[in-house]
């Protein structure tokens, strides 16, 4: 049945599986990610990064900075990595399969094209309505 969709409507097959990857990743760092520790993070390195504009004339206090900031960012790397892991291999295999079964069908060369740009508005669209950092 998904089979002969894809087959039919392509571009519209396509679109849905964006939209759902991206809305279980989605789901998946609502709860399993810290939010507000990433805010306090992304907050930091805001701050961080309006002080460096400020002493831009001063080289070795840009540099301390510059450390805070590299802190931050793994820090802020270790948060995000649980939900990577948790989303790893259900979107390797669901890529494997949307390969598969694309390659027969009117967008094979174009796909992955349609695939990125849906997941990045759906991304966007999902991130704001759970809002997550």
């Amino acid at each position: 049945m998904v089979i002969e969709l894809i087959q039919q409507n392509p571009k519209i097959s396509i679109i849905v599986m964006a939209l759902a990857v991206s809305f279980f990743v989605s789901l998946v760092n609502y709860f399993v990610l810290d939010k507000d520790k990433m805010q306090e993070i992304k907050n930091r390195q805001k701050a961080i990064q309006n002080e460096m504009k400020q002493h831009k004339d001063n080289p070795q206090k840009v540099m301390e900075l510059q450390k805070e900031m590299f802190s931050h960012v793994g820090e802020s790397f270790k948060h995000s990595f649980k939900p990577m892991l948790i989303t790893l291999i259900p979107i390797l295999l669901i890529f494997a399969f949307l390969r598969k079964e694309f390659i027969a069908t009117s967008i094979a060369k174009t796909w992955i094209w349609y695939y990125i740009g849906v997941s990045i508005v759906g991304s966007m669209i999902f991130r704001k309505l759970f809002k997550l950092p």
